[in-house]
């Protein structure tokens, strides 16, 4: 065996969770639940969303404002019911110019510029004269005392906007809608894109009762059938990025030292689109520096916080040629250009590493949730996913089928994942709808 082959095996052995791994995690996932809805101290968050699952028979048009990190949507749709939908109209800009001309996601802007910025996007989608009723999709940490008001815990995602922490949402939105003579415009609903995405696709498939984003960020919300204010079952929120119950590596604690918000996210950087492909370098600098890669002695780039991105991890993982011809122009351009065949196997091999057990620790989330809901799967479960780290990372989806397989012998027949496509967007209209009808407008 060669020494380059041990240090990898070596370096990626504590990234491989076994079944008992997996099964462990679940359960200590499913004791901070307890914790959580307990109002005891739990690293999940446990937030409520006032909102029980949609009939499928919710109809009209709605406007939804999806705003989940560095891009902002705005959606108008119309629901037909029987699960049906169609987005007559969107639009969409980014809250950070490439071109470096704003950027309302800095300690340096502030919730005022940000909200007005927000209302004048939502007003490039309306008509004067017409009344619109807005649901909001936030998809950050809040504290919500009714559908429609909710207070920002923190923000997550690296986001530092100024004079937002601690304030109503919604009633931010509603000023900023004000000051653009958007009087026309009603928000009437504030959910987490979890939350969304699980309704969205409960719209079409009543068996859907967890929802997951899988993308540059991480959390989950599912149904809780007994919850605390309501004798009804309701969606709850969990904040579940922020589970820290978890086998970290030496890796994991670097990366989070290192991150903006060090207390905070402890799954979301393993498991999340925003730090797999910097974890990936990590581990990668680490087999430079012992002078295992060809060109150990002259690659600067590799060395640079954050330049491997989890879109790399999928060009490696794509590139199953014989040279893999693919990871060598990824590599070319971090300057190790005279890469040999074995150091592309390695970039390979890291990247397969860290995205399956990005995979198999959400799924270990998801069987905590279940044994929760239902210990003894006696009913089927489906678990809509948006994202995308889903979406887009080959054998991401697969390698979650193949770990809920191995904690529940009955999940092929019981348990369903998909991808739910868009779903915050939809979600937010189905919200809106719910939250209309239930305030007779």
């Amino acid at each position: 065996m060669t020494h380059l082959r041990l240090a990898l095996e070596n370096i990626l052995a504590p990234f491989t969770l076994s079944s008992a791994d997996l099964l462990k995690v679940a359960r200590a996932f499913h004791q901070e639940m307890l914790a959580g809805l307990m109002e005891q101290e739990s690293s999940l968050k446990m937030l409520p969303s006032f909102l029980g699952l949609p009939d499928g028979q919710e109809c009209g048009s709605f406007l939804a404002l999806d705003f989940g990190g560095t891009n902002l949507r705005i959606l108008k749709a119309e629901l037909s019911g029987q699960g049906k939908f169609r987005i007559s109209d969107r639009c969409s800009k980014p809250l950070t110019d490439p071109a470096g001309h704003y950027d309302y996601l800095s300690r340096q802007a502030d919730g005022r510029e940000l909200f007005d910025f927000i209302a004048t996007l939502i007003g490039a989608l309306v008509e004067p004269g017409i009344t619109y009723t807005l649901g909001h999709t936030f998809s950050f940490p809040i504290r919500q005392t009714a559908l429609n008001e909710g207070v920002l815990l923190h923000w997550t995602k690296e986001i530092e906007t100024g004079g937002v922490v601690g304030q109503e949402i919604n009633q931010l939105l509603r000023a900023a809608l004000l000051r653009q003579g958007l009087d026309n415009v009603h928000p009437v609903a504030l959910l987490n894109d979890t939350v969304g995405t699980l309704l969205a696709a409960a719209y079409g498939n009543p068996a859907t009762d967890i929802g997951s984003i899988c993308g540059t960020g991480h959390n989950t919300a599912y149904v809780e059938p007994s919850p605390r204010q309501t004798d009804q079952p309701m969606i709850v929120n969990m904040e579940s990025g922020n589970f820290d119950k978890l086998p970290f590596t030496v890796f994991d604690d670097r990366l989070n030292a290192a991150s903006e918000q060090p207390r905070i996210g402890r799954l979301e950087k393993m498991l999340s689109g925003r730090y797999l492909g910097e974890l990936a370098r990590q581990l990668a600098v680490e087999l430079l520096e012992a002078g295992l890669l060809s060109e150990s002695s002259d690659a600067p780039r590799l060395k640079t916080p954050g330049i491997l991105g989890t879109e790399h991890l999928s060009f490696f993982l794509a590139d199953q040629s014989a040279d893999a011809s693919e990871i060598r122009a990824v590599l070319d351009g971090l300057q190790l250009r005279r890469s040999t065949l074995a150091d592309r196997q390695v970039f390979r091999a890291l990247a397969s590493a860290v995205v399956e057990r990005s995979a198999r620790l959400a799924a270990a989330t998801y069987a905590g949730i279940l044994l929760h809901i239902d210990p003894q799967l006696t009913r089927c479960h489906h678990i809509a996913v948006d994202g995308s780290l889903y979406e887009k990372t080959p054998g991401y989806a697969t390698l979650i089928d193949q770990a809920l397989s191995e904690l529940f012998a009955a999940a092929p027949q019981k348990i369903t994942t998909a991808l739910s496509k868009d779903g915050s967007g939809i979600g937010a209209a189905i919200a809106t709808a719910i939250a209309s009808r239930n305030l007779g407008l």
